[in-house]
């Protein structure tokens, strides 16, 4: 029976190969040749080497040049030639041993010298040392941290809250833990941490102008069409918006209720960073979502720094729970960086206790921002970018002539100007300038002035330096 059944196979094999089409065939044929090639061929032909004599090899040592490691830069280069400060960064600062008036802070609030911070910062390092030696997850977790994070949370009214110890480093590894490899549609005008966290998290980049909300309905649109074609992975794509609440780079405000609708109609998640806006808008401060009086739940997740109105160090990012839990396992600065010094965590629960205490103080600087921005109307050859409450404007140049660097000598030669010739007047104005920073980050803006306003004492507002040039 076993031998009549491999007969019948072998007469059915035969008679597919006669039924067989020709293409099939000669198909089959040609495989089957190259598999023998490949079986009888040998896979590598060994090369003729000659062997160098001691003297050629010592030659050839001597002559070899390394390829340098970074570009020539001259020493001259200003971030090689900075300032060093010796004495408190207050109103007054010592500078190389001068005392000048202090206009490089962020110091929205003035609660850098504040007398209480101080205090409870000093009591924090008398009880705790000067660091903590070790991340979050390994013995860097301390009590006045869960009590920060508690106060944050409560502060901006959501159901929780997370502290990093590097503002930067805050929604630069956000993003990644949630993004990764997902869609995510950027303002061409955000700051390089979103970038970086962009980058970090290899998600797909899709720029829209800057505050337009027809271009990024657009790219939605576009999007949305291209998971009908594909619904299997579109399920598994996580979608994201990520806007800052007052963007550094041009200090505008984003359309924050344009963009809530946005997201529920195409079904996408919204980040906010709100280093600039935290601490300034808002009748208590609570940044952007209480500026427009949107529901913060309507956010899927808020980031800020603690180095501007809180006057501290680090930065912090808030949701739900179940968002912010994420961030324990997989935020990359949380995870792997060690936790915030207790004292600088003391000083940063104290400013949250004066900006609850004393919300007048918001009031104040938004007058004082509305000053600033009067004052800077009209300046020759430059015009004002920015809403008038926000802490941080721009003089940007009235016509750019689309290169870089004859931009920058005409931005230098109004400097000149301005500060020899209007600052004469009784009312007049002293512009200086500082070196711009070269990087690689997205360049928005043409070459411009940036200003920031600081609470200062005596009703006098301070306009300070920041980053790339500064006004005085």
């Amino acid at each position: 029976n076993m031998a009549s059944g491999q007969q019948w196979v072998l007469v059915e094999m035969v008679q597919a190969f006669y039924e067989a089409p020709a293409y099939h065939l000669i198909l089959e044929g040609i495989l089957i040749l190259w598999i023998i090639r490949l079986l009888f061929s040998k896979t590598y032909k060994l090369h003729e080497t000659y062997k160098l004599t001691e003297k050629e090899k010592e030659d050839l040592i001597e002559e070899w040049q390394p390829e340098p490691l970074v570009p020539a830069i001259s020493r001259e280069h200003p971030s090689l030639n900075y300032v060093v400060v010796t004495g408190p960064p207050s109103h007054k600062i010592v500078i190389d041993g001068k005392e000048c008036i202090n206009f490089a802070s962020f110091n929205f609030l003035g609660l850098l010298d504040n007398k209480r911070v101080k205090q409870k910062a000093l009591a924090s390092l008398m009880k705790y040392g000067v660091g903590t030696c070790g991340p979050r997850g390994f013995y860097g977790t301390f009590d006045v941290h869960l009590e920060l994070e508690s106060r944050l949370a409560k502060f901006m009214k959501t159901e929780e809250a997370i502290i990093y110890s590097y503002g930067f480093a805050t929604i630069a590894s956000a993003i990644p833990a949630y993004s990764k490899r997902g869609t995510s549609s950027l303002d061409e005008a955000a700051c390089f941490s979103i970038q970086k966290g962009l980058q970090a998290s290899r998600s797909f980049i899709k720029y829209f102008k800057h505050n337009d909300m027809e271009d990024l309905e657009r790219l939605l649109k576009e999007q949305e069409v291209e998971d009908q074609k594909n619904p299997r992975k579109a399920r598994v794509t996580r979608k994201f918006i990520v806007v800052e609440g007052l963007y550094i780079n041009t200090a505008d405000i984003c359309p924050l209720p344009e963009l809530v609708k946005l997201k529920y109609k195409y079904k996408v998640r919204i980040f906010l960073e709100e280093s600039m806006s935290f601490g300034v808008l808002g009748e208590h401060g609570q940044g952007v979502t209480e500026h427009f009086g949107v529901n913060i739940d309507d956010i899927d997740l808020i980031s800020a720094n603690m180095e501007n109105a809180v006057a501290s160090i680090g930065g912090f990012c808030c949701g739900r729970s179940f968002v912010i839990d994420h961030q324990r396992l997989s935020g990359q600065g949380y995870c792997f960086s060690a936790s915030l010094p207790p004292m600088l965590a003391a000083a940063a629960i104290e400013a949250l206790n004066i900006m609850e205490e004393d919300p007048d103080i918001f009031t104040v600087l938004r007058e004082k921002c509305k000053q600033v921005y009067m004052a800077l109307q009209g300046t020759p050859g430059l015009k004002l970018v920015g809403v008038p409450f926000a802490p941080a404007l721009h003089l940007q140049l009235e016509k750019s002539s689309g290169c870089r660097n004859s931009d920058l000598q005409l931005l230098h030669s109004i400097v000149h100007y301005v500060s020899h010739v209007c600052s004469r007047s009784p009312r007049g104005k002293d512009i200086s300038s500082a070196p711009h920073k070269d990087g690689s980050s997205l360049s928005y803006t043409s070459a411009s002035q940036k200003i920031t306003t600081l609470w200062g004492e005596k009703n006098i507002f301070s306009v300070c330096y920041s980053r790339k040039t500064h006004y005085m």
